[in-house]
């Protein structure tokens, strides 16, 4: 893991997480517990702040950023970011999935139980309202999310990666 303290600001990691080798986190990045942060993933809070709940999984590739002193990035609890996806000076609230490869810009909102479809650019100020599934270059809304796709995708993938992030910690 590579950690950095700039301007003053050092990352905060909770208890029980996984940060691969070759993670890098930097600057003003604070995460609650059993978060993981896989290999390759980026976390740069050096020109606004990241802060991230418990059971946040930013899966391999993915870059977490900010806007400088106009949008930081805030994530909730419970969530996946998925493989090389970017999640950029926005707010994403609790038990969400940001599919693979997907980007979410600055000042958008993604409320809870919502699913960002891999690949989606979910372009800059889009609200994504609870319990919807957003897809397509721009995203828009394709459907609602059913109580079993949340429980078979959102907490499945979630509960997945605290487990897969134990392996590497024994």
């Amino acid at each position: 893991m590579i950690t950095k303290t700039i301007n003053g600001k050092t990352p905060i990691i909770g208890d029980d997480c996984f940060i691969a080798e070759n993670a890098v986190i930097v600057g003003e990045v604070t995460m609650g517990s059993q978060c993981s942060v896989w290999y390759n993933a980026v976390l740069r809070g050096d020109v606004h702040f990241i802060k991230m709940g418990n059971k946040v999984n930013v899966q391999d590739g993915a870059v977490i950023h900010a806007t400088y002193k106009k949008s930081p990035t805030t994530i909730g609890n419970n969530v996946s970011i998925g493989h090389n996806a970017i999640v950029h000076g926005c707010t994403i609230h609790d038990n969400v999935l940001i599919g693979m490869g997907s980007i979410v810009m600055d000042d958008c909102i993604v409320e809870s139980n919502s699913i960002i479809a891999a690949g989606a650019v979910v372009t800059k100020g889009t609200h994504v309202p609870s319990g919807t599934i957003f897809a397509g270059m721009p995203a828009k809304k394709i459907k609602d999310i059913s109580p079993e796709l949340s429980a078979g995708e959102i907490d499945r993938i979630a509960e997945s990666y605290v487990m897969y992030s134990g392996w590497f910690k024994e």
